[in-house]
């Protein structure tokens, strides 16, 4: 039976695909800034949005958006400005997060699946306005994400020379803060907020094994996340499985064969270049004759 014949799969595969695209192209400027785990940060203090949406009776993914958005920039300005570590703020924000969400969802009348669904993820309950809802705030992401990326990619390589450059620096990083945030908010129910940073940053250091340039690793990061996306739907669809975790550990998977058949090669190189043998000096009888 083809499953893909049901509106909730198209609608599931459509807002996987998007969100396959997005995440790392906003990924490779947080592995470049070594910000790695930003996104999981975030994602805990998504999760206290929608606890607090659902205790107000909100909508939990626009109480979300806010939290999030909020969060992003409280990092991005302790980052920039405050005397704590980037490692202690996101800790703060992981454990704050976490905490904060599951009490606010224990103080409001939802049930334990309706926190299943955000922590990880619930895509073949997305609706048509959650699709809409991700496919706007995906292209508008994807956008700024590819036509910025001069100016991003030099802040997050050199920040002080972008400044030097007359470059806005602290809007540009607060830009990426934000496009966290959203990120996160449009993968919360495709993954949950506790898988979205792997879809993040598991294609792009998949790429990193195979690409040298800026550029080429943010194209095959795409295609990867875009690959992860809907082969994790089809695993899902097929086994049975939950939708988040098939293409998160789709991800998982393709950097484990890319990186060994990388090392392969690189091993293979190395092994041709001993077995070349190297040219003998030539005598200068020989070299004379030679000439003659």
């Amino acid at each position: 039976m083809d499953l893909f014949q049901y509106d909730f799969m198209l609608r599931a595969l459509v807002g996987a695909l998007v969100i396959g695209l997005a995440a790392p192209a906003l990924g490779i400027y947080l592995v470049q800034r070594r910000l790695a785990l930003i996104g999981d940060g975030i994602g805990h203090v998504a999760l206290t949005g929608v606890g607090a949406g659902l205790l107000l009776n909100r909508s939990p993914v626009l109480v979300a958006v806010l939290a999030a958005t909020l969060g992003a920039v409280v990092i991005e300005l302790v980052r920039a400005y405050g005397r704590t570590s980037g490692d202690l703020a996101l800790a703060l924000l992981f454990y704050g997060g976490i905490a904060g969400g599951v009490m606010l969802v224990g103080l409001s009348d939802a049930s334990s699946g309706s926190l299943n669904a955000y922590l990880f993820g619930s895509l073949t309950t997305t609706s048509q306005g959650d699709l809409v809802t991700i496919g706007v705030l995906g292209a508008v992401l994807l956008v700024a994400m590819l036509v910025l990326r001069p100016a991003l990619f030099a802040v997050c390589h050199d920040e002080e020379y972008a400044r030097v450059s007359g470059l806005p620096v602290r809007a540009l990083n607060l830009l990426v803060a934000v496009g966290t945030a959203v990120t996160v908010t449009i993968a919360m129910r495709a993954v949950g907020v506790l898988l979205i940073s792997a879809l993040m940053v598991v294609p792009v250091a998949t790429a990193q094994q195979v690409t040298r340039g800026f550029r080429s690793t943010m194209t095959a990061a795409m295609a990867l996340g875009l690959f992860a996306a809907g082969a994790g739907v089809w695993v899902a669809a097929t086994a049975d499985t939950a939708p988040g975790a098939s293409v998160v550990l789709v991800a998982i998977g393709s950097f484990l064969v890319v990186a060994l058949l990388a090392a392969g090669g690189r091993a293979l190189r190395r092994r041709r270049g001993r077995a070349t043998p190297t040219p003998a000096p030539v005598e200068p009888a020989e070299h004379e004759v030679l000439l003659g």
